[in-house]
């Protein structure tokens, strides 16, 4: 990663994940659901840039048993293509195989962009089982 990044254990504060959510194309939370997200949140990091500002991130979801999911991958746009995603999985997979269980199950939802990143660190489709999701209103 380039010196003018450094990796931070935890989320990044409540404002930043919400901006770093939108800003990179992910789904707007309100507030009350981000504050959720990060305090229910098994792992986490994030990325500062030289001056100080957060401009990556990403979580893990899980049960400290067997089963993680990673989530909330997300790059500000004016900071990508620099490395820091992959740096950030990379970060969440080697804390979750430091503490985790041997054997542990790591899942995450996949979108287009991010695909390459993802199969280029090990993980794989989940063929012939089928992502769902439903938004509860």
């Amino acid at each position: 990663m380039d010196d003018d990044y450094r990796i931070v254990e935890g989320p990044p504060p409540l404002d930043d994940y919400l901006r770093l959510r939108c800003d990179s194309g992910l789904t707007p939370v309100r507030p009350d659901q981000g504050a959720g997200a990060i305090s229910g949140s098994w792992s986490a990091c994030h990325v500062v840039a030289a001056d100080g500002a957060p401009v990556a991130m990403g979580r893990v979801l899980g049960d400290g048993g067997w089963y993680f999911h990673i989530a909330d991958i997300a790059t500000d746009p004016a900071h990508q293509r620099r490395g820091l995603g992959r740096r950030v999985l990379e970060w969440l997979i080697a804390d979750i195989r430091t503490r985790a269980p041997e054997g542990a199950y790591v899942s995450l939802i996949g979108d287009p962009p991010g695909q390459r990143l993802y199969r280029s660190l090990g993980l794989d489709d989940v063929a012939p089982s089928l992502g769902m999701a439903a938004v509860l209103r």
